[in-house]
């Protein structure tokens, strides 16, 4: 059950600029039910990838949201069953100087897919209608041009024969400090941690409208935002899989049987492999 939180530090008078409603932590998907569904749902993925490689589609599907939304591992999910040489996962750096200088879109244009390829955006061209325009590293009129841009830009790319989605996974306040907490304590997630989270916080209605303006501005019928409610990491995992799979039709490639052939004995061999090269200790 979805529930809106009323904690002393963020009142419901500040509800108008933000839908991110908090799940119940005790709403939680069991593990069981999860992996089962996951299971099948990678399945199908699968199928949908040698679609899109036998019909050559080009496919980018861009992942927005707040740190610690869940957008990476959904994106893991998404991607650790299909073939790697088919799905490109794209989570780019800070621009360089020389990238500062060039048209915004410019460093993006290079990552865009080929014939049969999908490629996974952790983050895009959306950074400067979020942190950007929140920790003022574009300049109003920067801003300004992005929103009006980027509604064509992405017409371009339809029209040029590229499928576009676009995902917000919206997470609550109270649910992204506890994701935080679970970084700073756990040494193998503490490198997600960066002092751009802490400011992130100090700024989360600022977030919260920049969010807005940018939806307002970019939700276009061509290429429309589709809302991911990540407070539930599971959840969030199968429903934008689930949806994924369902805005494009594709068809189970047949596959010739293949029967292993014998290994050819006509030659006598001794494997001598062990004696003259060094193995790795084996402590498990």
């Amino acid at each position: 059950m979805n529930k809106r939180s009323k904690s002393k530090a963020h009142p419901d008078k500040h509800a108008a600029y933000d839908f991110d409603a908090e799940r119940d932590p005790k709403d939680r998907l069991k593990k069981k039910h999860y992996e089962k569904a996951l299971e099948k749902l990678q399945v199908e993925l699968v199928k949908a990838q040698e679609w899109v490689k036998l019909q050559g589609t080009r496919l980018v599907v861009l992942f927005e949201g707040r740190d610690g939304a869940g957008k990476g591992s959904t994106i893991k999910r998404i991607s650790e069953r299909l073939n790697p040489r088919g799905c490109r996962i794209v989570a780019l750096n800070k621009p360089s100087d020389t990238e500062q200088t060039q048209w915004y879109f410019q460093r993006y244009v290079a990552h865009l897919p080929s014939a049969g390829e999908i490629v996974l955006m952790d983050r895009s061209w959306y950074n400067r209608a979020g942190v950007e325009r929140v920790m003022g590293f574009c300049t109003d009129e920067q801003y300004h041009e992005f929103l009006r841009s980027a509604p064509e830009f992405e017409r371009m790319l339809i029209r040029s024969g590229i499928h576009l989605l676009k995902y917000w996974f919206s997470v609550s306040y109270e649910e992204q400090g506890r994701r935080f907490e679970k970084r700073l304590k756990q040494r193998d997630k503490r490198w997600k941690f960066s002092p751009m989270d802490i400011e992130a916080r100090k700024h989360w209605f600022d977030y919260s409208k920049a969010r807005d303006a940018m939806m307002a501005a970019t939700d276009i019928p061509e290429a429309p935002w589709y809302v991911v409610s990540s407070d539930d990491k599971r959840r969030a995992h199968l429903n934008c899989i689930s949806h994924l799979l369902s805005v494009g039709d594709y068809q189970e490639v047949p596959h010739k049987k293949i029967k292993l052939p014998e290994r050819d004995d006509k030659e006598t061999y001794v494997n001598n492999l062990r004696g003259e090269r060094r193995f790795i200790p084996e402590p498990y």
